[in-house]
């Protein structure tokens, strides 16, 4: 059995499908606890969740206005909704979909800037 004989089997062919289909399960996986961690049935978005150290407070303060206005209303209508007993009609849930990471590129900046500020302490 040469190489083009098993490259033509049906087990190599179930073995090249593995990745994709274990991607897509891992994206299920994902989807799934998204909406059983419930933030978004309050409006919220992942990043709005995040604790707020130094790294955090000073990745606000880079947001752009209007982000950062957005990010103080949905986290006010939780709390609002929080102290109600109450969760948003469900087609005002966040998406999995469009729940973007607008925090993110902001505090990996910080992050790095802060590293390379220790490092350069250092010397």
């Amino acid at each position: 059995m040469g190489f083009l004989d098993l490259k033509c089997s049906p087990k190599f062919n179930m073995a090249a499908r593995v990745p994709v289909a274990s991607g897509r399960l891992l994206e299920s996986v994902r989807k799934w606890y998204y909406g059983l961690s419930g933030f978004n049935k309050l409006g919220l978005m992942r990043d709005d969740t995040m604790y707020e150290d130094s790294d955090v407070k000073e990745a606000l303060q880079r947001l752009p206005e209007n982000v950062y206005n957005d990010r103080i209303f949905r986290i006010k209508r939780a709390l609002d909704l929080s102290m109600k007993h109450q969760i948003l009609p469900k087609d005002q849930w966040t998406k999995y979909e469009e729940d973007e990471p607008y925090l993110m590129p902001y505090l990996d900046e910080v992050i790095r800037e802060r590293k390379e500020r220790e490092e350069w302490m250092k010397k």
